[in-house]
This record gives C-alpha cells, sequence and structure tokens, in this order.
C-alpha cells in the first residue's frame, strides 16, 4: 500500500483531505441527530404522517388503498423515502457553507468539503430511516422488501446522486444570491406533488405525462417503485439514465461554480 506522506514528512492531499472529511463528518453527525433532541422523532414522523393523511384520503375521499400491481402503503413509502432523499440531499447542502465559515481559516478545508460531508450524513441518516420503515413493515405484514435488491440499490443511489448534484450547485448559488435558497425551499412541496409521489403517474391524462416526464425525480421514484414491485405498472418514458444526465450535469456544473467563485464563498 503507497504511503500516503512525502520523504520529507509531510501530508499527502488525499491524507490532509480524508482527515478533514471525518473531521467534519462527526462534527456534522453530532449537530444533525443531537443539537435539536427532536431531530430522529421529525425525520421518522414526517413520513409517517403523510402516509396516514394520504391513506385517509384515498380511503374515503378517492378510490381506495391499491395502485396498479402495488399495495398503496409500501408504494406511497417508497415514493416518499425516495423524495426526502433527494430533498434534504438538494436543500440542507445550501447552509453548509455558512454553517462552516469558520473553519476556513484553515487553507485545507475548501467550501466544497462541508456541502460533500453534508450530502454523506443527510444520505446516511434517510438510508437508515428507509431500513427503519421496511424492518417495521415486515414486522406489520406490508411487503416492503424489494423484488429486486440491487435495482432498488442502484435506484435509491440514484436519487441520492440527483439530490447531490443539484445540492452542490445550489450550496454555491444560494450562496451567493440568497434569495435563490428562499424559492428553493418555496416550491419544496409543489415539487412533491409533481414527481408523483402521492399521485401514480398512471392516473394523470397521457397528454401531460410528457410533461411530467420532464422532472429527473419522477424517473428515479418510478424507477424504484418498479425494483419494489414486480407486478408495478407505470408510464412507458421512464428512463433512469434522463435522471443520470441531469445529476452528472448539475455535480459538473456545481464544482465549476465552487471553484470558479472559492474565494468569493469562503469571504461572503
Amino acid at each position: 500500500m503507497p504511503s500516503l506522506k512525502y520523504s520529507d514528512g509531510a501530508r499527502h492531499p488525499v491524507k490532509v483531505t480524508w482527515d478533514v472529511w471525518s473531521a467534519m463528518f462527526l462534527r456534522e453527525m453530532i449537530s444533525r441527530t443531537m443539537s435539536d433532541r427532536m431531530a430522529w422523532f421529525w425525520m421518522i414522523f414526517e413520513p409517517i404522517a403523510t402516509i396516514g393523511v394520504m391513506v385517509l384520503v384515498r380511503t374515503y375521499f378517492l378510490s381506495g388503498r391499491h395502485v396498479a400491481g402495488a399495495d398503496f402503503i409500501p408504494w406511497m413509502v417508497v415514493g416518499l423515502m425516495g423524495f426526502y432523499l433527494f430533498r434534504e440531499n438538494m436543500t440542507r447542502p445550501m447552509s453548509a457553507i455558512d454553517s462552516s465559515k469558520g473553519l476556513f481559516t484553515y487553507r485545507q478545508i475548501l467550501p466544497i468539503d462541508p456541502v460533500l460531508v453534508r450530502c454523506y450524513v443527510e444520505g446516511s441518516l434517510r438510508t437508515f430511516v428507509f431500513l427503519v420503515f421496511i424492518l417495521i413493515g415486515e414486522l406489520l405484514g406490508l411487503n416492503l422488501l424489494p423484488d429486486f435488491g440491487l435495482g432498488a440499490l442502484f435506484d435509491w443511489f440514484s436519487l441520492w446522486c440527483l439530490g447531490i448534484g443539484l445540492g452542490v450547485f445550489l450550496s454555491a448559488a444560494a450562496t451567493l444570491v440568497s434569495e435563490i435558497g428562499r424559492v428553493v425551499k418555496i416550491i419544496s412541496l409543489p415539487l412533491l406533488i409533481s414527481s408523483c409521489v402521492i399521485i401514480p403517474i398512471s392516473y394523470i391524462p397521457h397528454g401531460i405525462q410528457k410533461y411530467v416526464l420532464l422532472n429527473p425525480i419522477v424517473h428515479g421514484i418510478e424507477s424504484m417503485r418498479l425494483s419494489f414491485f414486480s407486478g408495478y405498472h407505470t408510464a412507458s418514458g421512464v428512463d433512469l439514465s434522463y435522471l443520470w444526465v441531469w445529476a452528472l450535469a448539475s455535480l459538473s456544473l456545481g464544482l465549476l461554480m465552487h471553484k470558479r467563485f472559492e474565494y468569493k464563498l469562503k469571504a461572503i
């Protein structure tokens, strides 16, 4: 294994970056889970409350609790968890730079570091919460184990990367122009509705589906549902490669912005 130190004793840049990320991960994890005594409660209660409301609405006002090829509650859990994974990785990094201003006095720490660490923390927490829901669902007799495990893992990872890509881009954009962060938070609820999280895309008129499919989140959520429920039917235009085009394009643009405005992001 190659040494991570130079001959003069100086640490290799990879070692420096790893040490920085490790320290920031511990700092971020403690802040995310322990600074607020209700943090874990809200991470679990939010999807439960949303699912409860939608079950009541569909049971008493709409057409029952089933969608084509899947039971409604597991279908809803998969969609909500996928959306929350994306949303948290998109929105929470926007404040990562401002909350880490004091760390930029160390030249080893760049503005991109707290952003990437926060994305990793959010993804790890959401993955843990989803596993808890799967375990509870199986104990309650809900079919929450994926029919295609590897496919479900890749779909989950794809939504994570889409959130990271937009999170990296928005972390720079929202720091440079604060109004962008406010707009993103405002559109969070409309984005939930337009991403087919609570309404099956098959229920949407065919002429409108092509516009709904312009939203890359739809492709990730519907693809994950296909991996979880082998009998599920979705729109013919669902394509995970479209999501990856968005993820890689936004990540590349975000990294370019961090590189171009590095000193300005530190100084703001």
